[in-house]
């Protein structure tokens, strides 16, 4: 079986995520199929817990192994109108280490984009967890990635597919950056500014064409 995630454990606190139109029940909220539980721990992205991974901590990346069955998966929007998680982006020293304990996991590349992404990173691996893509992101300009080849890889953010990216934007106002087109042609994305109260990168993107 393919590994698939179950649960991201992040740092921020429910009532921020709340504040930004999300249903969060108690310290959880859920995106598609993938449970997202809010520590308040402070921090971005602490965990990943995956079904079916072959090891855990591929390359330093905070994954563990999970025995719990699949959830059932929220079908209604958020108020803000996003319906699940989309990507799962995690930043790498080097793709020649990475991919490789990624593989090791049981991951399957899927694709190498041999070109420089919009922020500029050199290149992007992407691997497929059932609905969610992992994409990770060679040295990002400016990162401890870029300065220093001997770092773990850590997960850096969320990509949030929305039904109404229209309705989105105006939902969250100017928390929302102007929307730019993405990597995946025909589609489009903004992310969340830095005072909009998390610690963890978010974004929202269109549904593909």
């Amino acid at each position: 079986m393919a590994p698939t995630i179950d649960e991201l454990t992040l740092g921020d606190v429910p009532e921020a995520w709340g504040a930004l139109g999300f249903d969060v029940e108690g310290d959880t909220l859920m995106l598609g199929s993938v449970k997202i539980r809010l520590s308040g721990e402070g921090g971005g992205i602490l965990g990943c817990a995956m079904r079916d991974v072959a090891a855990e901590q591929p390359d330093g990346l905070p994954v563990s192994l999970s025995t719990a069955s699949p959830h059932a998966p929220r079908t209604d929007p958020h108020p803000n109108g996003s319906i699940s998680l989309d990507h799962l982006v995690a930043f790498s020293p080097g793709l020649e280490r990475t991919v490789p304990a990624l593989e090791e996991a049981g991951l399957e590349l899927r694709r190498l984009r041999e070109e420089p992404t919009p922020a500029g990173g050199p290149r992007q691996a992407f691997f497929r967890l059932a609905e969610v893509i992992l994409e990770v992101v060679e040295k990002p300009p400016r990162s401890r990635e870029e300065r220093d080849p001997d770092v773990p890889s850590r997960f850096w953010g969320l990509a949030l597919l929305v039904e109404d990216f229209d309705q989105c934007a105006a939902y969250l106002g100017d928390r929302l950056s102007e929307p730019r087109a993405a990597v995946q042609p025909g589609r489009r994305i903004a992310t969340l500014r830095r005072d909009a109260g998390l610690g963890t990168a978010v974004a929202f993107m269109t549904p593909k064409p």
